[in-house]
């Protein structure tokens, strides 16, 4: 005998809301205890290299300040991507768009992916529209998080080396890599899978061919030891510089807050 099912009371929405607020809160408060042990391993690091610096400084005679003001914290050393800016993001579509988003992400983070899924129609369409500015740091301080297989190193060496010869191919390759992510914790893509998804959104076999040679790998390990530690897990979202702490698995609020600052 089937049972009837009651009209719901009013309260009914009430407890979906909170219950969709209460997965937001857990899945951010793993999101943070994840990156809580690498982020102090980076600052043990960076802590390390400047007192290193400093020594140096010293023995050349040169004041605090001056070590200070030669060695930003975001400086690197190793070939980055022609792409990049001042700040370490590579950069994709008008870059003097009057809206600018900033995105901090690791291929293999489950959340950087629920946040593409949920909005990379968005920001493909407003990038593609002139307005809006992406700059994306691609971190691979979840490596152990592949089996030994380096994957969050990996496919941000591929973007790299995309963003860096065909820029016009780079926002699809990311998204493409989103929208066919591997489990964290499992060996992630091979390095053909990598390469299929380049060729399948057009990017040049030549450039396809060229991610063995791993070109950016130095770069993405200064990248994130100088900027893991500036932030509190991936994904981090701003937007003109502010931070977006709404909803960013779902579609709806991240489209609102674009179109709120686009507006003004």
């Amino acid at each position: 005998m089937t049972k009837q099912n009651p009209t719901p009371p009013p309260v009914a929405g009430n407890r979906r809301d909170s219950l969709r607020q209460q997965r937001l809160a857990e899945q951010q408060a793993a999101r943070r205890r994840t990156v809580a042990v690498r982020v102090g391993i980076a600052v043990v690091a960076a802590a390390a290299i400047v007192g290193v610096v400093a020594a140096i400084g010293l023995a050349m005679g040169s004041s605090r300040a001056s070590t200070a003001a030669s060695v930003p914290v975001a400086q690197t050393t190793a070939s980055a991507p022609s792409a990049v800016d001042a700040s370490g993001a590579i950069v994709l579509g008008n870059a003097s768009a009057p809206t600018t988003v900033t995105i901090y992400t690791d291929f293999i983070c489950p959340y950087c992916g629920e946040f593409d899924r949920a909005n990379g129609s968005v920001l493909s369409q407003a990038v593609a529209s002139g307005g809006v500015k992406l700059e994306i740091f691609p971190l691979n301080f979840l490596d152990d998080a592949s089996q030994g297989t380096k994957y969050s190193t990996r496919a941000a060496n591929a973007f790299a080396t995309v963003a860096n010869a065909d820029p016009s191919a780079a926002l699809a390759f990311y998204q493409a890599l989103y929208q066919n992510q591997p489990a964290e914790n499992s060996t992630g893509l091979s390095d053909q899978q990598i390469a299929d998804l380049a060729a399948g959104v057009g990017v040049p076999a030549d450039v396809v061919s060229s991610f063995a040679d791993q070109k950016y790998v130095a770069w993405l390990d200064e990248l994130t030891a100088n900027r893991l530690p500036t932030i509190q897990g991936t994904p981090t979202i701003k937007i003109n510089g502010t931070l977006f702490d709404g909803d960013p698995y779902h579609a709806g609020p991240f489209e609102a807050a674009l179109a709120k600052a686009q507006q003004g």
